[in-house]
């Protein structure tokens, strides 16, 4: 067993760990000074050392660990762990069974009960990411757990817990098992996406937009020509294109966003000389869509929350207004808007404050028609409100 450090809560903190709050952050804790090593178990107690709960010490972002039981006896070794990756995997058996999707998430952090980490399938491969010290250090543990709880071709990890957030590539990501193709082609919804397992931070789509993109396939891309922004490899604008989209242009500043999104529509059997792939800052693409009328009757908008370039610093927080404002201009009339922000900080009604506002500002009018959150396999809890990030609205342009 582990050894287990006990830390006092301050008692304005009590009844949210006891409603069960699951980030244990820097404020509510009294003794930090008790705890040295990231991965160390932690009972939080109250002052009169009754037990509150269990967790593990890991900083990320504003929190400094995750709960992970409210049982003071139990154990958090492989046993544990395995009960919540069994109870992650039936919860999405669905999944499993539906040959037309073989990408999606298993494990969503504090939505399946460990805060932290995260488990994505790919057609036989699962990848764990791993957002800090801690829960990294918890890592052999969890990985047993997974391999009796999952028949498997392979496993990878990625780990995103350097000082500044950003990913540690150190050419480990292949962790047992035997190796993937590079790229492997998965399904999403029928469509095919390449997927690099051991290619640097990101594997070539996110998985969060899946709704998303089935909707803009079957609902609105037929006929129309569209334009998607903050490309990244193209997966809307392939969606689109499968939908019978008139043409797309996919925007993004990456210079390896040409060459993965002609990827990405070969594996789907599309002529990528038929659709235009710009590299370029999309606020001056937009300035030069603006210059030359161009007119888009589909619009994607799916920024990162933060982003900067050599000319421009992009927060979604306090930008996203403007960038709308730009969107709104390029799209024809009774055209649509798909606007999304992965942005945590702020809810879907600030969010429709900054469509309200966009639109009211260049004397515009607008009908929402669908919204999305995060879809079931990205699991959530209540609790935990910042964990259903994702922010999706689909708005047509009627004036």
């Amino acid at each position: 067993m582990k050894n287990e450090i006990d830390l006092t809560v301050k008692p304005e903190f009590i009844g949210d760990y006891k409603d069960g709050y699951p980030l244990i952050s820097k404020e509510s804790v009294v003794d930090w000074n008790m705890v040295t090593d990231e991965g160390t178990i932690i009972n939080l107690q109250d002052a009169k050392e009754n037990f509150i709960v269990k967790g593990y010490y890991g900083i990320q972002n504003k929190g400094y660990g995750w709960a992970l039981s409210y049982n003071a006896d139990e154990s958090i070794d492989s046993t544990y762990f395995a009960k919540k990756i069994k109870s992650a995997i039936e919860y999405r058996d669905s999944f499993f069974k539906d040959a037309s999707t073989t990408a999606f998430r298993v494990f969503n952090g504090e939505g399946d009960g460990i805060g932290g980490l995260t488990i994505d399938y790919f057609d036989g491969y699962y990848m764990l990411t791993w957002y800090s010290i801690g829960i990294y250090e918890l890592k052999e543990d969890i990985l047993e757990a997974l391999k009796s709880s999952v028949e498997y071709k392979g496993i990878y990890q990625k780990k995103r817990f350097d000082a500044k957030g950003k990913y540690l590539d150190d050419a480990d990501d292949f962790v047992c098992g035997q190796k993937a193709p590079s790229p492997i082609i998965v399904k999403e919804n029928g469509a095919n996406f390449a997927i690099y397992l051991d290619d640097g931070a990101m594997v070539g789509v996110f998985l969060d937009q899946k709704d998303v993109r089935k909707t803009i396939r079957d609902t609105y891309a037929k006929g129309k020509t569209v334009l998607n922004t903050f490309s990244y490899t193209g997966a809307f604008s392939v969606f689109a294109a499968l939908g019978g989209a008139k043409k797309t242009t996919s925007v993004d500043l990456a210079r390896r966003s040409l060459s993965k999104t002609q990827e990405q529509f070969r594996v789907n059997s599309i002529d990528s000389k038929t659709q235009d792939i710009i590299v370029e800052d999309v606020f001056n693409y937009f300035k030069y869509a603006v210059r030359k009328k161009f007119l888009f009757d589909l619009v994607v908008l799916d920024p990162p929350s933060f982003a900067r370039s050599k000319k421009h610093t992009f927060s979604a927080s306090k930008d996203y207004v403007k960038l709308l404002k730009e969107a709104i201009q390029i799209t024809n009339k009774n055209g649509v808007i798909v606007a999304s922000t992965n942005a945590a900080n702020f809810s879907m009604m600030t969010f429709s404050d900054f469509v309200f506002k966009a639109f009211k500002e260049l004397n515009s009018k607008y009908k929402v028609e669908k919204s999305f959150s995060l879809p079931k396999d990205f699991r959530v809890t209540d609790k935990f409100k910042e964990g259903n990030y994702l922010k999706v609205m689909i708005i047509r342009k009627i004036k």
